[in-house]
Formats: structure tokens, C-alpha cells, sequence
């Protein structure tokens, strides 16, 4: 018996055609034709070099601006522009250096959307900060960004190094390099965490930056972690700035603007927040069962149809006053009220040899890294939730993987634990690991039983981390906020701080970390907000303060 469609199928079929239509009016309108040269090797026939294919032949339905040619690794093309893998292909090579290795798969057809976009115009479409920085560059940058195509940050790093690529041809030449085709590059270079970036064979990024940020490490030859403008740039009047894109940020910014409040969302990172690299979710009411980026896209889609939203901008800093004054990356913004909505952060283990291998080998996101282990052997460390859903998604995927977990039962869903023990995945109980180790990259790890306190060695070529979530309230630091004993920020039932025109919701204020009550919290502070902008209780605490004074 057929499965009945999901209520608002209909409509999102109808979504996807607008959204072809509009991508055919959009290049119909770019200036300049778009030629690819694509090489392949033994006749093309490998699974890559045939997913390259119907990509690109997807996307040329949609302009005859797009033209491909393809060429043998034999031929003398690919000596020309020392092509050596397959399959390889190069956009545009007569005007940019600009070539992908692998398929452009996943989120990577993203990219190579807004590659196509890119040079079709022949801008990069920098802002005015990033070109400032660009243009100090004198010399070349030969730039690697590898990328896999489970990974939602990895499309922002890789445009970072076509905009890099477009806007300053002369002198830097951009490889985009997918893992899962590349293993051998990928473990050449250590890239077991994705995206990440390298310029003149130097780490100048590992995650996704904003562009100012990767534009200023590409222009030192030394990872940024931040970037202050030069001068103030455009000033946005707002009457709610929400910092955070996830799902309590995006709900909010529903709710807000259609109680009829000018509202600005800014994300420094991918917009979902963990839900992105979730790899299923299961418990969202609605869908039995969906992958955590596709849930997210939804939510982005409804949120953009009402809020405005600055993705890429990290906030510098918050002065509070009347206005509360938010300093990004890019601009200003005059607001009366804001929301921390800023989520939370892996918590990391803090054991020897974890930041200095993290990214060669040590991971906190199976959704984005672990194509590159299919069929080696890893360890799971955690018993909740995430880290038993990691697990099932790895070993589905083909990773050797085993549970790591210090105490000697789960903490996850009973549904969960049931799951993992009918696919036969191997537990370590009671153990914790105490240190890992490897020159270049993970080779092992040192396991202590908590209750023995006996040490064994455990040979692996990676380490997946999902023990939990650490507040990100720095934001809260920085406007003086006191957090709880748990390091969360303490707020009134309806999500107010202390200080008046700040309120906070999600993940940073502690409590159930679920993406619905995320929302549902999302939504409480909106609502909070606009009355309380209609209605200001501070000014009837002044009042009243003044009058007892009296």
C-alpha cells in the first residue's frame, strides 16, 4: 500500500520548481559564459567521475551559458594545467585557477552553484573589508580547501577561496578537494576533520571563517581567529538583534518580525547550529525521521521568508544602553532589544594529544568527517544520545567503530541503546581515555578502566567526541552578565536577564537540549520581547524606585 505524502509535500514541490525558475532568470542574466574542462581517467566510468557528470549536466539544464568538454589524463590539456587525478574539474581555466577534485556531491553542489554564479558575473562579490585585505597580497597563495559532502560549514570555506580566487586571479589559484575521492591527499595533508584549509602548504583554517577572516589568513599565511574592521561599516537600525542561528534563533526571528518587530538575525557560523551536523533526528513531531540538515534547510527556508539574516559575522562586541549597540565583523546594528540564542559548543574531553590532532583524527562531527574513515577503525566516546546516534550513523556508513563510555550504562534513549546493541556495535564500558597519540595523525589511544584502574592501549585511526555541550555565553561575559553554578545564563520565566533588553533562549540557558523545546523557547522570548518593548517594565521599575524614593 502506498505511503500517503506528508502534509505540505505539494507545496514544497512547488517551492523547488520556483526556485528552478528563478535559477534560470538568474544566469540567464550573468554576462559571461561559464566552460568547464572536466578529466577522467580509464574511460570515466569510476563513480565519481560519473556523479561529476550528472551534477554538471543538472546544472547545465539550467543556462547554455554552462559548456563542458571532457579530456583523457592522457591528453595534452591536462599536462597543460598539470592535471594528474580523476576526475578533475577546472571552471573557467582561461580567466581563474580554479579546479574541484572529486564530485560535487551533497552540500558540495552547493558551492559549485555559487562557483557557477560567481564567475558567470566576474565578481567575487567581497565586501569592501575582505577586498582591502585581499588586495595586500603581492605574491602567490596556492590554496587547498578540503571539503566532503556531508558537511554543512564546508560550502562557506570553500566560496571563501573562490571569492580569493576570482577577485585576485593573478595571484591565487584555489584546488577544492573532496576527501572521500581523495583519501590520499586528504591523509597527506592530515585533513581528517573538514572544512580545512591550507594556502602554501600552511594550515590557515580549519572550520568554516567568516570571509574576513579567511581573507586576512590567506594575506598572513597564519589562521585568524578574528578580524576588526578597519572603520565602522553600515549601521542597521533594528528594534531585536537575535545572535544565533539556530533553532531557537530562527523560531524567534518568526515570531518577531510577525508581532511586527524589526529583526536581525546574525550567525557567525552555519545556520542550525548543532541540528546541522546531526546526522537523523528522530524525535522532532512531524517527521518519523530526518536528517538533521535537511531539518535545518526547512527551518532557514521559513525563517528567510519573514527576518533578515547576516550569516558569516562574528560579533566583536555588545554595548548596553538606548541602544544597545552590536559591533559584527562587518557593520553595526542599533537595536533596543537582543537575543543571546548562541547555543552551545562540543565539550572536549581535555586529554593529551586532543587539540594538537584535532582535525587528524580527532573529530567532533561524524556527519562531516566520517566518510573519510569508512572501513577503518575509530572509537565513539560518549553514552547519550549523540554519541549513540554518531555511532549507528558511522557503522552504517561502513566505519569499524566502538562506544567508549565512562560509566556502565547509557544515558541515550532506551530506543537508542536497543538500536545499537542489535547492530552489534562494540562497547567499552567504564572507560575513559586518558591520552591519544600519534606523530602526524592518531595512531592510538590510551583506555583506563575507572573502576580497575588498569591502562590499556587501543590501536585507531580516529577519535569521535560527543560527551556533551559547553554553554557559548561569551557574549554574556562581555555584557557583565552573572551565569548559574552550571555556567548557563540566568534568566526569569519569560527569558529575561537582568539587565533590561537582554533576554536569552536555547541551549545557553541550560535545561532540556532538545531542538523542540529550542524552538518552543525561541518563540517565548519573541513574545516576551514585543510586549515588553510595547510595555518597557524597566521604566515602571524606575518609576516605582522613584516614587518610594520620594
Amino acid at each position: 500500500m502506498p505511503q500517503p505524502q506528508p502534509p505540505g509535500a505539494p507545496e514544497r514541490d512547488l517551492a523547488s520548481e520556483a526556485y528552478l525558475r528563478q535559477l534560470k532568470k538568474t544566469f540567464e542574466q550573468l554576462p559571461n559564459d561559464i566552460p568547464l574542462l572536466l578529466f577522467t581517467d580509464k574511460g570515466g566510468n569510476d563513480l565519481f567521475a560519473q556523479a561529476t557528470r550528472q551534477v554538471i549536466r543538472a546544472f547545465r539544464e539550467l543556462s547554455p551559458r554552462i559548456s563542458l568538454k571532457e579530456y583523457g589524463l592522457d591528453h595534452e590539456l591536462a599536462r597543460r594545467y598539470q592535471v594528474t587525478s580523476s576526475p578533475t574539474l577546472l571552471v573557467a581555466p582561461d580567466r581563474y585557477s580554479i579546479r574541484w577534485l572529486g564530485a560535487p556531491m551533497g552540500e558540495e553542489a552547493r558551492t559549485l552553484l555559487e562557483t557557477f554564479m560567481l564567475v558567470g558575473l566576474g565578481q567575487s562579490n567581497l565586501n569592501e573589508q575582505s577586498r582591502k585585505v585581499l588586495r595586500r597580497i603581492d605574491s602567490a597563495r596556492q590554496v587547498k580547501v578540503f571539503v566532503s559532502a556531508t558537511c554543512p560549514y564546508c560550502p562557506q570555506q570553500a566560496v571563501n577561496g573562490v571569492k580569493a580566487a576570482i577577485e585576485l586571479p593573478e595571484h591565487v589559484s584555489l584546488e577544492i578537494i573532496d576527501i572521500q575521492s581523495e583519501t590520499e591527499l586528504a591523509d597527506r595533508y592530515s585533513a581528517h576533520s573538514v572544512p580545512m584549509a591550507f594556502a602554501n602548504e600552511v594550515l590557515i583554517g580549519h572550520g568554516a571563517q567568516a570571509e574576513e577572516v579567511f581573507m586576512l589568513s590567506l594575506q598572513k599565511l597564519e589562521a585568524q581567529t578574528i578580524f576588526i574592521p578597519e572603520s565602522d561599516a553600515e549601521e542597521v537600525e533594528a528594534d531585536l538583534v537575535i545572535v544565533g542561528g539556530g533553532p531557537a534563533g530562527l523560531t524567534a526571528g518568526i515570531y518577531a518580525v510577525r508581532s511586527g518587530l524589526r529583526t536581525a538575525i546574525i550567525e557567525r557560523q552555519a545556520l542550525g547550529g548543532q541540528v546541522a551536523t546531526t546526522p537523523v533526528v528522530e524525535n522532532y513531531p512531524g517527521f518519523t525521521s530526518v536528517g538533521g540538515k535537511t531539518l535545518v534547510d526547512i527551518m532557514v527556508s521559513h525563517a528567510l521568508q519573514y527576518v533578515q539574516i547576516f550569516q558569516g559575522e562574528g560579533v566583536l562586541d555588545i554595548a548596553h544602553g538606548n541602544p544597545i549597540v552590536v559591533q559584527t565583523s562587518r557593520r553595526k546594528f542599533m537595536t533596543k532589544a537582543i537575543l543571546l540564542a548562541t547555543g552551545a559548543n562540543h565539550r572536549h574531553l581535555n586529554v593529551p594529544g586532543e587539540s594538537r590532532l584535532a582535525g587528524r583524527g580527532v573529530s567532533y562531527c561524524s556527519t562531516c568527517d566520517g566518510p573519510l574513515f569508512k572501513g577503518k577503525k575509530v572509537l565513539m566516546v560518549g553514552g547519550g544520545n549523540s554519541a549513540v546516534t554518531e555511532a549507528l550513523y558511522l557503522h552504517h556508513m561502513g566505519v569499524k567503530v566502538t562506544l567508549v563510555h565512562r560509566r556502565d550504562t547509557l544515558r541515550a534513549q532506551e530506543f537508542l541503546a536497543r538500536r545499537l546493541s542489535e547492530t552489534g556495535i562494540p562497547v567499552r564500558w567504564n572507560t575513559e581515555i586518558r591520552e591519544i597519540r600519534g606523530e602526524d595523525r592518531v595512531r592510538e589511544v590510551l583506555l583506563v578502566d575507572n573502576r580497575s584502574n588498569q591502562t590499556s592501549v587501543f590501536a585507531t585511526d580516529g577519535v569521535f567526541i560527543a560527551v556533551g555541550y559547553e554553554p557559548a555565553v561569551e557574549l554574556a561575559g562581555k555584557l557583565g552578565l552573572e551565569l548559574n553554578a552550571d555556567g548557563y545564563i540566568p534568566h526569569d520565566g519569560r527569558h529575561r536577564t537582568r539587565l533590561p533588553g537582554v533576554y536569552s533562549a536555547g541551549d545557553v540557558e541550560g535545561g532540556y537540549k532538545q531542538i523542540v523545546t529550542a524552538a518552543g523557547q525561541g518563540a517565548e522570548a519573541a513574545m516576551t520581547i514585543f510586549a515588553d518593548l510595547i510595555n518597557p517594565y524597566w521604566l515602571k521599575e524606575t518609576t516605582g524606585a522613584a516614587a518610594s524614593g520620594a
